[in-house]
């Protein structure tokens, strides 16, 4: 009859294998450790390194110090600031925002160099279809902004028609007096 085989494995020296591919690791990856070495230079001789450290080792002041800053309302407002212009930057058409791009400067060059337009020349250009289109476009996100400021002025409007109404209550008597 067969008789089983007996595998005994020895037992696993964690500890010898770590140190067996640290051995190695400098021949597999020699030019990653040259370069990282190269890092680690370049960042000791700029500083860098005991800039960090010193950070590290007041870690819980610096902390502090940028808590106390972002409890500020300012701090605040500027971060909802960004939160909200970063949601207008990404709903804009990529080509839309590089045209602009490309034509701010293109137009503060041409109006350094040549002499200020006519009336003539100014009112010729209003009249192009490229003018009213940015026109439009910017008195549409004017008109949506009027609309956001409404109750502020529907309310001083208000205030306006009842002293008009008030001052015509008044004048009345004195018409029908003519």
């Amino acid at each position: 009859m067969s008789q089983p085989i007996r595998l005994e494995f020895s037992p696993r020296d964690a500890r010898a294998e770590l140190h067996t591919r640290l051995q190695n690791a400098p021949l597999q990856h020699a030019e990653a450790l040259l370069s990282g070495y190269d890092l680690l230079q370049r960042l000791h001789d700029r500083g860098v390194l005991d800039l960090l450290r010193g950070g590290l080792g007041s870690s819980d002041k610096v902390l502090s110090i940028v808590v106390d800053a972002a409890k500020t309302p300012e701090a605040i407002n500027a971060t909802r600031n960004l939160l909200i212009l970063s949601k207008v930057m990404f709903t804009l058409d990529p080509e839309l925002l590089e045209d602009i791009a490309k034509a701010v400067p293109n137009s503060l060059a041409k109006a350094k160099e040549q002499k200020p337009l006519t009336l003539w020349q100014i009112f010729k250009i209003m009249w192009s279809q490229d003018t009213r289109r940015a026109l439009s476009a910017m008195l549409a996100v004017l008109n949506s902004f009027g609309k956001s400021l409404e109750p502020v002025a529907a309310v001083e409007s208000h205030d306006a028609e009842s002293d008009l109404a008030k001052i015509e209550s008044l004048a009345e008597p004195a018409r029908r007096a003519r």
